[in-house]
């Protein structure tokens, strides 16, 4: 396993752990925005091992309607959300051409859903699922699959840190109301959208592709 992030001390942290639990991991530093070292950082990893999987997980939110969005937070949320998965995906799709491969996008219920004051966000989102149903369509024929997964909200450090940032003393008030915003009455867990990862990268689901799962609680399908 390789772990890429533009925050190498975290990355070593979480390899650290993964290689408590016996698994072989390294960690690179590397900003998915620029195209330069994205391709260099895989060339690296090929040198060392063959590249058969690619999970883009890196993001970053924005908060406001479209007036409230200036340039700066359009751009920024499009180089991160979009861009960096497409020049991940540029890296290593002639890597795994010869041999086949999967590729699993991270997006969000977002992306095909209307929520309130999530404008750049959720376009970045949209443009996810849409990158991931177009390269799992160009790919097939060399047995490349790409899938993505659409969570609605799940409990991670960044929830925390917004409701600590926005709502400081009522930060339990809050987070009871945003997860009874799911059907299933709370948020996801980390290792419930890890599960499905882990399920969509296997051999177990190799007659799957171009698919956007759902992992929402119920958000899209039961609010009705």
């Amino acid at each position: 396993m390789r772990i890429i992030d533009l925050n190498q001390k975290e990355a070593d942290a979480i390899a650290c752990e993964i290689a408590k639990l016996g698994g072989r991991v390294k960690a690179y530093y590397c900003d998915v925005t620029q195209q330069a070292d994205v391709i260099s950082t895989f060339q690296e990893i090929a040198k060392e091992e063959r590249i058969d999987i690619l999970v883009n997980n890196a993001g970053v939110s924005h908060i406001g309607s479209v007036e409230a969005t200036s340039e700066s937070d359009f751009d920024r949320i499009l180089q991160v959300n979009v861009k960096g998965y497409y020049n991940c995906i540029y890296a290593v799709i002639s890597h795994m051409k010869g041999s086949g491969g999967v590729i699993l996008n991270m997006a969000s219920v977002a992306g095909s859903n209307g929520i309130q004051d999530r404008f750049a966000y959720s376009t970045s989102k949209g443009a996810v699922i849409a990158m991931t149903y177009s390269v799992a369509r160009d790919y097939i024929s060399h047995n490349i699959r790409c899938n993505c997964i659409s969570p609605a909200r799940v409990h991670t450090p960044f929830v925390d840190g917004y409701l600590k940032k926005n709502y400081p003393g009522r930060e339990q008030e809050m987070y009871d109301k945003l997860a009874q915003t799911q059907p299933i009455g709370r948020m996801g867990e980390p290792e419930e959208v890890a599960s499905l990862a882990l399920f969509l990268c296997s051999d177990a689901a190799s007659f799957i592709t171009g698919a956007d799962y759902l992992l929402d609680g119920g958000f899209i399908n039961l609010h009705g």
